[in-house]
């Protein structure tokens, strides 16, 4: 009976510093630009947060098969227009990523469903099509980062909300 209430222990003990062991500094540093851009920006770091989770899950410099780089899977064109040099850099690539998603706030009044579409698909389609646009794996996108922007913020999912309650529910 001693050694399994020894290896009971010693597990509890693993489990209580693993879930106690510090980030990485990259993913520190990089928390720290997205919520310092988020708030620069006026733009909801659930929101960043959940995109960037989504995109890259934290790692610094992932590069996507349709060649998107770094936390927020930033094209090179997008990047180009946003003045990021290295898209991989923590800094350069969270900067750009944000002020993409403010000005595609502004773009379509903070309907942030839109916002999101739009970050998947291009401004120029969901632009067009706006909420008519039904392409299924932007569908998806949105319905993934609603998920994890619901989580950040901690809110309930509601099945009605007001034309004045515009985000990505």
């Amino acid at each position: 009976m001693k050694p399994v209430l020894i290896l009971a222990q010693a597990l509890y003990a693993i489990s209580i510093c693993w879930a106690q062991t510090p980030k990485p500094q990259a993913r520190t540093e990089a928390e720290y630009y997205v919520a310092a851009y988020a708030h620069r920006y006026k733009v909801p770091v659930a929101l960043v947060r959940a995109i960037v989770e989504r995109e890259s899950d934290w790692q610094p410099c992932v590069i996507s098969p349709k060649g998107a780089a770094g936390l927020m899977q930033l094209t090179a064109v997008t990047a180009r227009r946003l003045g990021v040099r290295d898209r991989c850099n923590l800094e350069q690539n969270i900067s750009g990523g944000v002020r993409y998603l403010a000005w595609l706030m502004k773009l379509f009044h903070d309907d942030l469903r839109l916002v999101v579409a739009a970050y998947y698909a291009g401004e120029d389609v969901t632009g067009r099509r706006t909420l008519a646009y039904r392409n299924p794996d932007a569908v998806a996108y949105v319905a993934r980062i609603r998920t994890a922007y619901l989580r950040e913020t901690r809110i309930n999912p509601r099945t009605t909300n007001t034309s004045s309650e515009r985000d990505v529910r």
